[in-house]
Order: C-alpha cells, then sequence, then structure tokens
C-alpha cells in the first residue's frame, strides 16, 4: 500500500462564465469541484495505474468533506485526520470569451497542538503495511518546518521509504532525515535557475537521490552518479499551462519505483513518460503512456559535477 500524505489540500473550485465583468454580476454558466493538492493529484494517478494506494493528511469542515468525497469517486480510499477548521478553497473564475482565469487563494487552516499529536498518531498507524510514503506539498498554519522531518524518521524506523516533494525551509529539513528520493518543489520560472543549483549541494549522503528538471527530462542525482532521462517532442514540457500536471504525473511516476526498488534505468523511464503522457488536465491516459515510454532515453550513471 502507498500512502500519499497532504497537509494543506484544498478544494478547487472552478467557474466558468461567458464574460466576467468585476464589479457586476456575473452569471456563472459552469461549476467543477475536484480535490487540490500535489499529493492527492499523485493518488489519483497512482490508482489509475492499478496501485493501491491511501491518501491521508488533514482535512476539515464541509471543504474537507467534498475532498473526500471527490477522491472516493475517483476510487482513492482517504485516511484524513480531521481537523475543527475549514480546509482552504481555491476558487478559479473562467472568462469563456477572453479566455483569461482569476484565482481566489483562502489562507490555510490553522493546526493545533492536539491535531498534530492525532496526525503523528494516525500516521504511525498507517506505516503498519505501507511500501512507500509520498509526502507532498506546502504546510498550513501551526505546523512546524522540521514535520516533513519528523514524519521521514517515523517511516525510517518502520522500514518505509519516502518521497519528499516539497519546497523551501521543510525541504531542507526533510531532506536532512534521509528519504529516499528528494523532488524539489520549483516554480516553472525557476528551473534550471538559481534556486535549483542552490539544489545540487544538498549532501547526497542524507537524501538518497536528487531530482532536478531539466528542459524536456530530469536529471537524477545519486550517491553513486548522475543519471540523464529525456523525450522528444512531449506532449507537456515545463513552463507551460500543464506544467503542474507535468510535475504532479513526475512524483506518481517515481514512487512505484522506490517501493518495489527498480533499477534507475526502469525508473526513469515510467517518470518521465508519466509525466509527458498526462493531458493537459492532469488525467492519466494508458495509451499515450505505452506509446511514449519506449521513446525515453536514459544515460547514466555519470560522475556528479
Amino acid at each position: 500500500m502507498i500512502v500519499t500524505v497532504t497537509l494543506n489540500p484544498s478544494l478547487l473550485v472552478d467557474y466558468a462564465a461567458d464574460r466576467v465583468e468585476l464589479g457586476a454580476a456575473n452569471k456563472v454558466t459552469r461549476i467543477r469541484h475536484r480535490s487540490g493538492g500535489r499529493g492527492l493529484a499523485v493518488a489519483r494517478l497512482l490508482t489509475a495505474f492499478g496501485h493501491e494506494v491511501v491518501a491521508a493528511g488533514l482535512a476539515g469542515g464541509s471543504a474537507g468533506e467534498l475532498i473526500r468525497a471527490e477522491l472516493a469517486k475517483a476510487g482513492v480510499p482517504t485516511q484524513f485526520t480531521r481537523i475543527a477548521a475549514e480546509s482552504r478553497r481555491t476558487v478559479r473564475v473562467a472568462d469563456t470569451a477572453t479566455r483569461r482565469i482569476t484565482s481566489l487563494d483562502e489562507p490555510a487552516p490553522y493546526i493545533t497542538t492536539e491535531e498534530l499529536g492525532r496526525l503523528a498518531a494516525d500516521y504511525r498507524a498507517l506505516l503498519d503495511g505501507a511500501t512507500a510514503i509520498v509526502l507532498c506539498g506546502s504546510l498550513p498554519a501551526g505546523l512546524p518546518a522540521e514535520i516533513y522531518g519528523s514524519l521521514i524518521s517515523y517511516a525510517s524506523g518502520a522500514g518505509v521509504p519516502v518521497v519528499l516533494d516539497a519546497g523551501g525551509i521543510p525541504l531542507r529539513h526533510g531532506a536532512a532525515r534521509r528519504p529516499a528520493l528528494v523532488i524539489p518543489d520549483l516554480p516553472a520560472a525557476d528551473v534550471g535557475g538559481a534556486e535549483a543549483a542552490s539544489l545540487t549541494e544538498l549532501d547526497l549522503t542524507e537524501a538518497g537521490a536528487i531530482v532536478l528538471q531539466a528542459g524536456c527530462g530530469i536529471r537524477v542525482l545519486t550517491g553513486t552518479g548522475e543519471w540523464l532521462a529525456t523525450i522528444p517532442r512531449p506532449r507537456n514540457s515545463p513552463g507551460e499551462a500543464e506544467f503542474e500536471g507535468f510535475r504532479d504525473a513526475l512524483v506518481a511516476g517515481f514512487v512505484p519505483g522506490i517501493a518495489l526498488a527498480w533499477s534507475w534505468p526502469d525508473m526513469l523511464r515510467h517518470a518521465v513518460a508519466l509525466a509527458a503522457s498526462v493531458s493537459p488536465s492532469g488525467e492519466a491516459d494508458l495509451a499515450a503512456y505505452e506509446a511514449l515510454l519506449p521513446l525515453v532515453a536514459v544515460t547514466g550513471p555519470m560522475p556528479t559535477a
């Protein structure tokens, strides 16, 4: 069983209107609710590929109930720790005439000390029978920056490998606790930039391996060398509107290999083909994946610069 942990999920509320005018009443023509957060997107993709998955983390209020219900419709079991505060919403309003989208992001809920304790207990219970843990995303208010480090330590003690997808200070705390794989959460504009370059300085005796995006492919830095995986003319490429879907699928693509100890070439082919094959909305496209899998070129290991 693969456990994805999303500590700051959101309920995506998408409105579409023929035209949106500020300061006026706007008639909505379409409404869609969807659970948001990379860990939840990873859970949906893994489920689509037939893996046994449980989505865990923190959820509360009516938004939390809708998140659970949407995941249930997608066939994803959930074991969220309940919180008293309302899970955040992200409201996106699309003007179909201009194709402009306006987003309103609610603040994250505050997590109490008592809720943090229940989260830790629920998480440790899920480690029994888990084959891999995926820790994704930002932190809500009230959680310490070292929370990912603590969750990785619990998993390590239980012999369960961890994939960490985070950014900033929580990433640094987590990487110091020896997860099997670190996938730094960088915006599309910084792929290959200064922040990405600084991440190569993470001690590879701490993080088992580090994944960095490189154009239409990815670089993986390990303690024994560097791997590079590329694919010609991917369906989605970093920096475009589909960047988030690409990133979600990239994270999901590494998890089975970490759980089942695949070779690096096999793991890289699967991750890159999956990331390049998802639809613009981030949905799995199994036919596209099968077509792209043999096109992934893998080289390595090369000495790490």
